[in-house]
């Protein structure tokens, strides 16, 4: 049995939160916290990220498979970021009568820039794999700083970052790489679409990484799901817009 890190705040409603690329459970940490006043919250590592095993083969599902085991007994509710965002599809298609409400947060169901789809620029995705095999501290690096770019306290939200994810030991450069192919090929939308739990996108409008189109994309879905933009944040709304973002949780869970 894969061995898979967590840690529990609260007591109430459950809330299951998933990180994103390269993160771990202590990005959640003070967020989760403040969450924790009104709600149950269980923050979970990812397979070979932070404290938790690797998984093989690193895939959507059996990564969900793996964090399904570590989740509350009563249906919850799902929150994923980013990367922890296409995992958080996955679950819920998988044990849809296990979560009953699902958020989105600066996540895209496709991830990768194409015609029909906003998102990044798939290049920029391949830059970071053949990087990290040159420096991996360094591809990190670039990798927070957009983070936060063009955000008015983007020094300080930088610096909450790096603090976070020098707390443990960065995943390895083959984990790393695996799960930047995941959002490099991965295409959700069919997924999405056909959810059975209540969906809820939850968007930065200065996001540098999902552009802002990316919600107005979902609703076109054949899905029903709400749309709550935050002005000003980018791709950490729950670093530096944490209070916005528990006020909209709390009139949707």
């Amino acid at each position: 049995m894969i061995k898979v890190h967590k840690e529990v705040y609260g007591r109430g409603k459950a809330i299951v939160l998933i990180h994103g690329w390269a993160m771990h459970t202590g990005i959640w940490r003070p967020f989760a916290q403040q969450l924790a006043q009104n709600y149950q919250v269980t923050c979970l590592d990812v397979p070979g990220h932070g404290l938790s095993e690797v998984v093989e083969p690193f895939t959507l599902e059996k990564i969900s498979g793996v964090l399904i085991d570590e989740t509350p007994d009563t249906p919850f509710c799902l929150l994923g970021w980013s990367l922890g965002a296409s995992i958080a599809i996955t679950m819920a298609k998988q044990y849809p009568d296990r979560i009953d409400s699902l958020i989105c947060l600066a996540g895209n169901p496709k991830f990768t820039q194409t015609k029909d789809w906003p998102g990044m620029q798939v290049q920029l995705l391949e830059e970071f794999a053949e990087n990290l095999q040159l420096s991996c501290q360094s591809t990190l690096l670039r990798f927070l700083t957009l983070q936060v770019h063009s955000l008015t306290n983007g020094k300080k939200l930088l610096k909450q970052l790096k603090s976070a994810i020098h707390e443990c030991e960065p995943p390895t450069e083959t984990v790393l790489k695996q799960a930047l192919e995941i959002l490099k090929r991965a295409d959700l939308r069919e997924d999405i679409a056909t959810l059975k739990c209540a969906l809820m996108i939850i968007q930065g409008d200065k996001d540098t990484l999902v552009p802002l189109q990316t919600g107005h994309g979902i609703q076109k879905l054949p899905c029903k799901s709400e749309l709550s933009i935050i002005s000003g944040a980018g791709h950490v709304p729950f670093l530096s817009h944490s209070s916005e973002l528990i006020q909209i949780m709390r009139g949707f869970v």
